[in-house]
């Protein structure tokens, strides 16, 4: 895992990528727009960086910031959403605007990242907003322990099922509200169905 990236910047090639020399070694490292404008050839440089290993390839994305870097990764754990879409999110907003935008779960706003439409921006608010309730502030207080985690996924998990079934997210939402703590993915869907279908 590459941490970080501390060099030279060799080239800026816009609207993304940046070459950072380190020691001989050229890296191609794919940045939001904010960032690469703030990058001077000849000057050094230290780069906060994420790997990604897909099926379709490597890349190596990077930020100036510890906000950004943080709010890339919690974009990415957001389904359907993957680097390039997570990194045009933080060139259209910066961290601080991105955050308050989930946070006050502003879909249209949302929608203004390119690529992404009003399905993905409701799904993009109803995983994160809870991550972001008070903006950047609580991304940082999200150190969570292993319970809470399992219990985010399985709430995700049974949220994606109920959008893929074709409810709303609206509908998911109020479905799993008040759903037993602890429950498992299916408990939580077979809890949200039950309420669904007594409406």
């Amino acid at each position: 895992m590459i941490a970080f990236l501390s060099g030279e910047v060799a080239a800026v090639l816009p609207p993304s990528t940046a070459y950072i020399d380190v020691h001989g070694v050229g890296y191609a490292v794919a940045m939001p727009g904010g960032d690469l404008g703030k990058l001077e050839v000849g000057k050094q440089v230290r780069v906060l960086t994420y790997l990604s290993v897909t099926d379709n390839g490597i890349g190596l994305y990077g930020f100036l910031s510890e906000e950004e870097k943080m709010l890339f990764e919690k974009l990415i754990g957001v389904s359907k959403v993957g680097p390039k879409m997570a990194l045009s999110a933080l060139s259209a907003f910066t961290p601080g605007e991105l955050a308050d935008a989930i946070a006050a779960q502003d879909i249209a706003r949302v929608s203004h990242i390119p690529g992404v439409g009003k399905k993905t921006a409701e799904r993009i608010i109803l995983e994160l907003k809870g991550t972001l309730e008070r903006g950047l502030e609580t991304l940082f207080d999200s150190a969570e322990t292993g319970a809470t985690s399992m219990a985010n996924a399985a709430l995700t998990g049974a949220t994606e099922a109920l959008l893929s079934m074709g409810f709303t997210s609206a509908e998911a939402e109020v479905a799993l509200k008040g759903a037993p703590e602890g429950a498992t993915e299916g408990a939580l869907l077979q809890y949200a169905l039950k309420r669904l279908g007594s409406r």
